[in-house]
């Protein structure tokens, strides 16, 4: 919703205050379509030339996240450390063992589905129970899961921010296309010199044009979307991290009550939920 807000600011104020200087609106309207074939034909092209497939299907998923809400809020953490506190609850007065059928079949485990909206996240599912296996079959030490957790989540943040880079990359050259676009422009204006002034002066800034919008599309619309798509794959990786802290303080002696305490103080203070709060939820669950 931001997103379009944002954008439509942007716009009507550029357009706006151009059209209240008494600027000339169709020269503009008279080019844009040809140089949006230009510059978003050579964008495409170079994007596709660029990239690997997988990181288009990734762009394009994280597009797509862009015009969706956060949903990396304070409820879907307090159910995310509820959720850890159970475990390790009914781990530490059961034994490791009493988890096993939770950790192997986490669908249709009693715990998992209690918190649907993380218990139904497979990749956060799958990142917990991974870990907890490992913690049941006692062959690794917490400095070694430690190490495992780390090397996973790097890789799960180099695999997010590749499609972070290649919009980086769309917003970096969209500028370049914009003046290929004007200097073709320029080239079919050097071609018609004979014209009346009037005429040449209409050509010249409808070849302008071209390199107005690579601009404005890339620090308006491409640089903007990857700085957001940046910020969610940040906040995934955010609870990725608190896992790992919650985990790692239970494996290293840590009451249940006080590791999730550790896994909460990771959390960005803007979605942390408060002590009091999470102590009342985990009460109440």
């Amino acid at each position: 919703m931001f997103v379009i807000i944002g954008w439509l600011v942007a716009l009507g104020c550029i357009f706006g205050v151009y059209i209240i200087e008494d600027g000339n609106i169709h020269v503009i309207l008279h080019a844009l379509p040809f140089e949006l074939i230009t510059i978003f034909g050579a964008t495409i092209g170079a994007f596709l030339a660029n990239n690997q497939m997988k990181v288009v299907k990734a762009v394009a998923k994280g597009l797509g996240r862009c015009f969706k809400g956060s949903k990396f809020s304070k409820a879907r953490y307090m159910e995310l450390l509820a959720l850890l506190y159970d475990i390790l609850q009914k781990a530490r007065k059961e034994g490791l063992m009493s988890i096993e059928k939770d950790v192997e079949d986490p669908h249709g485990s009693p715990l998992f589905q209690k918190y649907p909206a993380v218990g139904n996240d497979h990749h956060v599912t799958e990142f917990i129970t991974d870990y907890l296996r490992m913690m049941v079959s006692g062959n690794l030490n917490a400095h070694e899961i430690e190490s495992l957790m780390d090397s996973e989540i790097e890789t799960h943040h180099n695999e997010e921010h590749a499609a972070v880079a290649a919009l980086q990359r769309i917003a970096g050259g969209l500028p370049a296309f914009g003046i290929v676009a004007a200097v073709l422009g320029v080239v079919k204006t050097m071609g018609s010199v004979g014209q009346p002034p009037a005429v040449l002066g209409g050509m010249i800034g409808s070849a302008l044009v071209g390199t107005f919008l690579g601009i404005l599309l890339a620090y308006a619309f491409a640089e903007p979307l990857g700085g957001l798509l940046e910020q969610k794959v940040e906040d995934a990786g955010k609870e990725l991290q608190c896992i790992k802290t919650t985990l790692l303080a239970s494996m290293q002696g840590y009451a249940p009550q006080v590791a999730i305490e550790f896994g909460r103080k990771v959390l960005y203070s803007g979605d942390r939920p408060s002590f009091s709060e999470l102590e009342a939820h985990v009460k109440k669950k």
